[in-house]
C-alpha cells in the first residue's frame, strides 16, 4: 500500500461560518478556514460484545497494531481524530486494507458526501466506504466537517479531521451492557453514527426559526441595514447546511437500497427511518430559505413603505405653503403696505393664510392622502 504514501497533503480546517445568536443582530462573515495548527492525530480503539466493552486511546498506533481483535470483541470501531499524522493513517490503512482511493478521499476535505463499493480478492465487495458530514456549533462557528467511514464485517474505521464530534451518545450506549447496539454488528455502528450526524442538525434548524421569527418583528417594526445583514448570514448558513444535507439523501438511499456483504438486511431496514429523516430536514430548509427570501423582500418593501410616507408628508407640506406663498409675495410686494393705512388687514392677512392651510389640510383627509 505505499503507492499512496507520499501522494496526500493535509489540508487543515473545516469550513465554517460565524454562528449569530438570535439576540445578538450578528453581522454576517465571509465563509473562512481555519487557519490553526493541525490538531494531533488521537486513535480511539473500542471492542465490544453484548457481555464486554473496552476503550483504548493511544497517539502511536504502531504496538496497537500488532493486537488484533480479541476473540471475544464483537465489533471493533477505530476513531481517527485528526490528520496530522500521515505515516499514522498510512499504517491503519495498511492494516486493514484500505484503497489507496479511499485514502485519497480522507486527505481530500472538500468531497460531496458518497457511498462506494470496493471489491475483494474474489471479485465480491468486501468494504463499504461513506463520506458524510457532520455539522457542529461550536466557538462561535457553525461548520461542516468531512467524516469518513470504511465499513467491513466487524471492523469501523472512522476519520475526522478534529477531535470534538457529535457521538457522544454513540458511545454511552456502547457503555451500556447488553444494548441493542452491543448486540448489533458494524453495521449497525455505521448506521447509528449516520444517523446521530443527521439528527444533530434538527436542533440547529430550530434555532433557526427562532432567528428567522425575531428577524421578523424586528425587520417590521424597524427595519435597519444590521437586520438585512443578519438575514443574509442565515442564507448563507443554510446554504452550508443544504451541501451538507443534500447529498446525504442519495447515500442513505442508496444504502438502504442496494444490498452489501456488510450490511444486515436487518441494519437496512433502520435507514429507511434515517432517509425520512433527511428528507424532513431538506423540507425544513426549503422553508427557512423562503422564509429568509421573504424577510429580504420584507425589509426592501418596509424601507421602501418608509421612504414613500417620508416623500407623502413633505409633498404635504410643500402643497400647503404653494398659496402661503402666494400670498406672502402679493402682500410683501414692494408697493404700498395695505396695513400702514388699514392695521386690520393684517389680521386679515394671517386668518386668510391660516383658513388656507386648515382647508387645504381638511381636502386632503377628505380624499384620503393623509
Amino acid at each position: 500500500m505505499d503507492d499512496y504514501s507520499d501522494t496526500h497533503v493535509y489540508r487543515p480546517g473545516p469550513t465554517r461560518i460565524r454562528w449569530g445568536a438570535p439576540d445578538s443582530g450578528a453581522v454576517a462573515e465571509t465563509p473562512e478556514l481555519s487557519t490553526s495548527q493541525p490538531q494531533p492525530t488521537i486513535f480511539t480503539c473500542i471492542d465490544y460484545s453484548p457481555e464486554q466493552h473496552e476503550v483504548i486511546t493511544f497517539t502511536d498506533p504502531s504496538e496497537q497494531l500488532k493486537v488484533h481483535r480479541p476473540e471475544w470483541s464483537k465489533v471493533r470501531w477505530i476513531n481517527v481524530d485528526g490528520l496530522a499524522n500521515v505515516g499514522a493513517i498510512r499504517a491503519i490503512a495498511t492494516k486493514y486494507e484500505l484503497h489507496p482511493l479511499v485514502v485519497e478521499d480522507i486527505f481530500n476535505l472538500n468531497h460531496r458526501p458518497k457511498s462506494e463499493d470496493y471489491r475483494g480478492a474474489d471479485g465480491v465487495a468486501e468494504r463499504l466506504f461513506v463520506i458524510a458530514r457532520m455539522l457542529q456549533v461550536h466557538a462561535g462557528y457553525l461548520s461542516s466537517e468531512q467524516v469518513s467511514l470504511f465499513l467491513g464485517k466487524h471492523t469501523l474505521l472512522t476519520f475526522q479531521e478534529n477531535s470534538g464530534d457529535v457521538f457522544g451518545p454513540i458511545r454511552q450506549k456502547l457503555a451500556t451492557p447488553n444494548s441493542r447496539l452491543r448486540r448489533g454488528d458494524a453495521s449497525m455502528l455505521m448506521y447509528s453514527l449516520l444517523d446521530t450526524m443527521i439528527d444533530s442538525i434538527f436542533p440547529i434548524l430550530e434555532t433557526y426559526a427562532d432567528r428567522l421569527e425575531e428577524l421578523e418583528e424586528r425587520i417590521l417594526s424597524n427595519p435597519t441595514p444590521e437586520e438585512l445583514k443578519s438575514v443574509h448570514h442565515i442564507k448563507r448558513e443554510l446554504l452550508m447546511v443544504r451541501r451538507a444535507a443534500w447529498p446525504m439523501r442519495e447515500v442513505i438511499h442508496h444504502l438502504h437500497r442496494e444490498q452489501h456483504v456488510c450490511l444486515d438486511e436487518s441494519t437496512q431496514v433502520y435507514f429507511r427511518d434515517v432517509y425520512d429523516h433527511v428528507i424532513q430536514i431538506l423540507d425544513l430548509l426549503e422553508t427557512y430559505r423562503e422564509f429568509a427570501a421573504g424577510l429580504t423582500e420584507a425589509y426592501m418593501s418596509a424601507v421602501s413603505f418608509r421612504m414613500n410616507d417620508i416623500m407623502k408628508i413633505l409633498t404635504i407640506i410643500s402643497t400647503i405653503f404653494v398659496p402661503l406663498t402666494f400670498l406672502a409675495g402679493v402682500y410683501g410686494m414692494n408697493m404700498p403696505i395695505p396695513e400702514n393705512k388699514y392695521p386690520e388687514t393684517y389680521v386679515a392677512f394671517w386668518v386668510l393664510t391660516i383658513v388656507s392651510a386648515v382647508g387645504m389640510l381638511l381636502w386632503f383627509r377628505h380624499k384620503k392622502w393623509i
